[in-house]
């Protein structure tokens, strides 16, 4: 299995016409992204070193080791900057983790009862949502509030959760806009 691998930034254009690109960091600290070392792109095809050179507005700007100028750096706009997991310290705060490592966890609730294991972590903006893979039936999401997800267990390999009514549908028919089964209406 390959090494678990986080994203700590995207390229989002180039700034000005010596090759600096701007960076929209997902760090705690915005600079700590160029503390890792070099990062990789995506497929791990690419390494990217950083040096970081300012700021504009709430983006990073870096000079990246071998782009000279505006085309080159324009040329990784859209590139994500990965960085294996094993090479982040660990967290100090026995309470905190990285997201990524709730991916792959067992799901179940405080009874035991086995709902599936988290499939992804996402955060349109009004907060993270595990995406859960269940064994049998439909992928479903839960909110990642602690009401809802009272128990990390990252050692443990589990999170314990108490799913908000209707959640996990306990029959495909029973999602959002669907009709029960039955006669159809003439």
């Amino acid at each position: 299995m390959a090494p678990k691998r986080l994203c700590l930034a995207a390229i989002v254009g180039a700034h000005g016409v010596r090759g600096l690109v701007r960076l929209k960091t997902f760090t705690e600290v915005p600079e700590a992204v160029a503390g890792y070392g070099p990062l990789s792109d995506e497929a791990g095809a690419r390494w990217f070193r950083l040096t970081l050179k300012g700021r504009v507005k709430d983006l990073l700007l870096a000079a990246i080791e071998g782009v000279e100028d505006r085309d080159a750096a324009e040329a990784l706009r859209g590139t994500r900057l990965y960085l294996e997991r094993g090479r982040l310290p660990e967290p100090e705060d026995p309470g905190e983790f990285y997201v990524a490592d709730l991916v792959g966890l067992a799901v179940e609730t405080a009874a035991g009862e086995r709902l599936g294991r988290v499939s992804q972590v996402v955060d349109h903006g009004a907060g993270p949502i595990l995406e859960v893979t269940p064994e049998a039936g439909p992928v479903f999401d839960l909110p990642f509030v602690e009401a809802v997800v009272p128990t990390v267990d990252i050692a443990g390999g589990r999170l314990v959760v108490e799913p908000p009514p209707g959640e996990p549908p306990q029959d495909p028919a029973e999602g959002p806009g669907r009709e029960p089964p039955g006669e159809p209406e003439q």
